[in-house]
């Protein structure tokens, strides 16, 4: 399919490439770490081979959200944002941005995100995950009550907020203790990251912003084939569930979230999602550099759907949720 449009596709900069070492094998290290500060050399003719019409970049994880110390947050998230800007300026019809933001202060987030919305043209928000605040050994999450004013900011600019995954903190993962391969794109990150949406929708964020726009990627994070046993759990014991939201999880997935199929080319996959949500709410993706191009595009190109389906996850519903003026 010719257009399509990539919406979780990353690129870092000097001062963040290190936090990449380690999810793939040190020996194609060199290639991702090129890949990742590479934005024209090779970027543009991997789009051009495989029908991309347009990358939405984003910071690579964790980032700002691991610098606990929150000046340096900051400042990163500010030349990240900067670096972004003038890479998008030079190729405005291949690239746009979403914003890296220090949640470490979310006085300072807000005014970010102002900047980078009004000021520096980009079309949406980026956050790994949870943030470490002053102490290192710190996990903050979204839904607590010093980040409500930062969503009301959200809804009111009217752009996608998009929850990437990170790995749980060494102190919060015995699980994984003897067992790293289960670490990053193979288990935690999905894990970690559906926990971390279903606090969202749990804590009655979408009652107080029901306009709030949540992308998951990874084609949900395994939550679409779990929304049932979420909202039912014991059902024959009729109890309703002690969370302060006022409607089911499914509800809010439902109506306040977006799928991409970054890094899970699965076809019975993508299928349950569309059952679940809609093909409506479901958005084509790699996850370049850690994912090929090849195998997201290759995969897509050749599914058994209908042509309008196709149309809509490859481009148009893209278009539409980030307001994207191109043809």
């Amino acid at each position: 399919m010719k257009g399509k449009i990539g919406l979780e596709e990353h690129f870092a900069i000097d001062e963040t490439i290190s936090d990449s070492v380690g999810f793939l094998d040190d020996k194609v290290w060199p290639k991702l770490k090129e890949n990742l500060l590479d934005f024209r050399e090779k970027r543009i003719g991997i789009m051009d081979q495989y029908n991309i019409q347009m990358m939405i970049l984003s910071l690579n994880a964790p980032a700002v959200q691991a610098i606990h110390e929150p000046k340096r947050a900051i400042e990163i998230s500010v030349r990240s944002n900067d670096v972004l800007a003038e890479e998008v300026n030079r190729l405005p019809d291949r690239f746009a941005g979403l914003a890296a933001l220090p949640m470490q202060s979310p006085e300072v987030a807000i005014e970010e995100l102002e900047r980078c919305v009004k000021d520096l043209g980009f079309i949406g928000i980026l956050v790994n995950g949870f943030s470490q605040i002053d102490d290192p050994e710190s996990a903050v999450y979204l839904d607590l009550p010093q980040y409500r004013d930062f969503w009301k900011k959200v809804e009111e600019l009217d752009v996608p907020f998009y929850l990437h995954p990170r790995n749980p903190l060494p102190s919060d993962a015995r699980i994984y203790d003897g067992h790293p391969w289960l670490l990053g794109p193979t288990w935690a990150f999905g894990q970690e990251t559906a926990v971390h949406a279903l606090r969202l929708m749990c804590s009655g964020l979408f009652d107080d912003f029901p306009n709030l726009k949540i992308i998951l990627g990874h084609m949900g994070e395994g939550l679409p084939f779990n929304l049932w046993r979420v909202d039912n759990r014991n059902a024959w014991v009729n109890e309703s569930p002690s969370y302060p939201a006022k409607k089911t999880i499914s509800h809010y997935f439902q109506e306040n979230f977006y799928i991409t199929t970054s890094g899970n080319f699965s076809t019975p996959a993508l299928l349950t999602t569309m059952l679940e949500v809609g093909v409506d709410r479901i958005l084509f993706s790699t996850d370049y550099p850690f994912e090929a191009v090849s195998h997201a595009a290759n995969w897509f190109d050749n599914l058994d759907i209908s042509e309008n389906d196709m149309k809509k996850i490859g481009r148009e519903n893209s278009k539409m949720l980030f307001k994207l003026n191109i043809d």
